[in-house]
């Protein structure tokens, strides 16, 4: 998740790198841009569910600048 990115996609998101394959899923697990093995994007989907009041809260302060936890990455 990064500060202040709501300008080109106004979903709440989280960017993936996974070697060579880079993509922004929204918190809701939608595949917004890029490409992801699907695999991953399961495991990734798992992940948001598990974390949504986490990453939600997260982009909430994102958005406006303000510094949020970290949360439990995957693995």
């Amino acid at each position: 998740m990064l500060f202040l990115d709501d300008d080109k996609h106004h979903k709440p998101h989280v960017h993936i790198y996974y070697g060579e394959y880079a993509a922004s899923v929204g918190v809701d697990g939608e595949l917004i841009a890029g490409s992801i093995p699907v695999k991953q994007l399961k495991i990734l989907t798992a992940w948001l569910i598990i974390h949504e009041d986490e990453l939600y809260k997260a982009w909430n302060s994102a958005v406006r600048g303000l510094p949020f936890d970290k949360i439990e990455p995957l693995k």
